[in-house]
């Protein structure tokens, strides 16, 4: 038997290794564009930054160290210049693609960043495994912009998995739908007509707001928003603002709110502020051709009657007033019980007897 070469037995010693199969080696030395393994082959294997990873123009020296141990996946035995080409990105990729048949099969809720933000939806990767996100299941509300997720960390279960297809379908918007839920349950259990909350303004129309009460929205309407009256919603709230408001109505699960609480309201102490005889200043707030309506306090309406306005003939009380002109006038009838008031300001400078038959005239009208 005839004795082996050095190089035979040296040759020998190495093991063999074939395309596509999985090997581990030992990082000896890191370039930013590629990284060169031993992995106990006669010659080293390389792994390109292409073959390594997706991102674009990743300095490798930032992210693998020499002495660091990685499995790879065989390409080429030989590149043509004695070197072992190697895919780390590829069989990271397949183990990906299990992880996400698992995850597929049990549901499980998955959380990655958000890689790109694409025609009509999100990536994002796990494992180098990529995922498509829909527009339609980003979230549960329609989003115009889906700028703002990128790089962002979101969670999302697999609705769709078909490697062969390469169409694998994640899904945010289950989730948000079921935490939704279960936020409303939580809340309807906990609250009751007459409790005070607070919560954040979600959504401003021309007939109220929408309150975000965390669990549930509740309406605002605009009668219910300041015992004074509101022209515009728009004018006094905006979204985002923090706001306290109490449950006014709970009907299946809409929640009407609102902002006029008792110790607030105007009319409480009006008996005493507003009694026949008593003169008073305020700010005109509409006028009809019978009359001005004049604004105390907010909430508190008072008619000025145009045969009150003064001592000559008025056509139309809009001949002499103007909105938001402040006036004073006397109280000449208080009705509590249907919370009317009536003015005079031609009390303030005529006897007390025509004042009162002018009175009795306006009140009939």
């Amino acid at each position: 038997m005839s004795e082996m070469s050095f190089e035979q037995m040296l040759e020998e010693s190495f093991k063999t290794i074939r395309n596509g199969e999985v090997v581990e080696g030992t990082v000896i030395d890191v370039k930013p564009d590629e990284i060169i393994l031993n992995i106990g082959y006669k010659s080293d294997g390389i792994i390109t930054r292409n073959e390594y990873t997706n991102e674009p123009n990743v300095d490798l020296t930032t992210v693998v160290s020499v002495g660091d141990t990685m499995e790879a996946k065989v390409l080429k035995v030989n590149d043509g210049e004695g070197q072992v080409m190697l895919t780390y990105k590829r069989l990271a990729a397949e183990k990906g693609s299990k992880r996400l048949e698992e995850a597929f099969n049990t549901q499980e809720v998955l959380t990655a960043k958000v890689a790109q933000v694409l025609e009509g939806g999100l990536g994002v990767v796990i494992d180098e495994a990529r995922i498509f996100i829909p527009a339609s299941l980003v979230s549960d509300t329609y989003e115009k912009d889906l700028g703002k997720y990128k790089d962002q960390e979101i969670e999302f279960v697999i609705t769709e998995f078909n490697p062969r297809r390469r169409r694998i379908i994640g899904d945010r918007k289950q989730l948000l739908l079921a935490k939704k839920a279960e936020l409303q349950k939580a809340l309807f259990e906990r609250i009751s007509v007459g409790d005070v909350l607070e919560g954040t303004v979600k959504n401003v129309t021309d007939f109220g707001a929408f309150i975000d009460l965390g669990g549930a929205d509740g309406l605002l309407h605009i009668s219910e928003m300041s015992w004074g009256r509101v022209e515009n919603p728009r004018k006094v709230f905006k979204v985002g603002d923090v706001v306290k408001v109490f449950i006014k109505d709970i009907n299946e699960n809409k929640i009407a709110l609102s902002m006029k609480f008792e110790d607030e309201n105007p009319w409480k102490d009006a008996s005493s502020r507003y009694a026949a005889g008593n003169i008073v200043t305020g700010v005109v707030a509409r006028m009809t051709d019978f009359g001005a309506f004049v604004e105390l306090a907010p909430g508190v309406d008072a008619l000025l009657h145009v045969s009150q306005i003064s001592r000559e003939h008025v056509e139309k009380p809009s001949d002499v007033l103007n909105i938001g002109q402040e006036i004073e006038a006397k109280i000449v009838d208080f009705n509590e019980e249907d919370r009317k008031i009536s003015l005079s300001i031609k009390a303030l400078l005529a006897p007390s007897e025509d004042v009162q038959e002018d009175a009795e005239e306006s009140v009939e009208e």
